[in-house]
């Protein structure tokens, strides 16, 4: 009985040894992890990638959240890292440490969405100095009501959901409503998993949450948005249209790929990032994101080619930043 050839092992022909194509495929590998807010549009355009490659190239998507995913990056596990906030102060450090460098491109915008229970008959609007009257540290263990955040609310318990500290969505929701990044009460079910929060919000009528806008369209059945109020005293409901015309605020964020400058040297992470760049618009969009301008896009493209290396933001996290400014600034590393 004859056995058939393992592809992965080297065939040798007129004494040349020559890689088999499933070995090949296997060397051509792209290593993403992070955020789960960015996770939708990665995967989106990692699927059309490998259909356009005809799977020549294996692109690999983790969720580790955007701190989980920056320290498996700064140890250099991973080509390209997802965050839904700019590289913090620390990361940046052990980036360094590590002999990283990293070009940091904007891809598209995200609304960061208030969620209830669709059985909630009250809430009809919440404003930022609710937001940080139910989250910030000093409401730990002591407001557990709605009516405590506002007496017009009932008597009634308050169940908190929302992501985990590795999170850059908590660490931009903290920033803008609470006023310092990572300032949160820690009493609420916390997750890295945005399903989870799905379900703790649809199970429990008294829930509110928080995270990507994505995943609430993906669950309309089970959840309702909070409108929230803006600057300028209108409940804003999150949209793409709102995020475009600046009035979902302070909520509206940019978020981000960071990728290794020695990754780039490789052939398909080079090509994966222009290929994302080019098409992570029209794909953002289908998966319910907002896109960047085509101009701002172009300039990405062209900070990629020229590798400029460091973040535009020096370690700070910033709250309403206009990405064709942001892609101005010389980078710091």
């Amino acid at each position: 009985m004859s056995k058939k050839p393992n592809p992965l092992l080297p065939v040798f022909i007129g004494g040349a040894c020559l890689l088999a194509a499933a070995s090949v495929r296997a060397d051509a590998l792209v290593k993403i992890d992070g955020s789960s807010t960015v996770f939708p549009i990665t995967e989106a355009v990692a699927e059309e990638f490998q259909k356009a490659k005809k799977n020549a190239v294996k692109v690999t998507v983790g969720i580790s959240g955007t701190g989980g995913g920056f320290k498996k990056f700064c140890r250099g596990e991973t080509d390209i890292s997802g965050a839904s906030r700019p590289i913090l102060k620390k990361e940046m450090d052990a980036c360094r440490e590590a002999g990283i460098k990293y070009i940091e491109l904007p891809i598209a915008f995200d609304a960061l969405t208030v969620v209830m229970n669709p059985k909630n008959a009250f809430l009809k609007e919440i404003t930022v100095a609710e937001l940080k009257k139910i989250w910030e540290p000093a409401a730990q263990g002591k407001l557990v009501k709605w009516n405590q955040a506002n007496p017009a609310w009932p008597d009634q318990n308050l169940k908190l959901f929302g992501p985990g500290a590795d999170s850059g969505t908590f660490d931009y929701f903290t920033e803008a409503t609470v006023g310092k990044a990572k300032s949160s009460r820690g009493d609420y079910t916390a997750s890295e998993d945005d399903n989870v929060l799905v379900q703790g919000v649809a199970r429990d009528v008294g829930a509110l949450g928080y995270f990507g806008f994505a995943y609430y369209v993906e669950n309309k059945d089970k959840l309702k948005a909070v409108p929230v109020v803006n600057s300028k005293g209108k409940a804003t409901l999150p949209s793409i249209e709102a995020v475009i015309d600046g009035s979902y605020e302070p909520l509206s964020r940019p978020i981000f790929i960071y990728i290794s400058a020695k990754a780039v040297d490789r052939p398909e992470v080079k090509e994966f990032v222009e290929y994302y760049l080019k098409h992570g618009g029209a794909l953002a969009k289908e998966v319910k994101y907002v896109p960047l301008a085509d101009s701002d896009y172009k300039h990405a493209l062209d900070n990629f080619a020229k590798k400029k290396t460091g973040t535009a933001f020096g370690g700070e996290a910033e709250i309403g930043v206009k990405i064709a400014d942001l892609l101005k600034r010389n980078p710091k590393e």
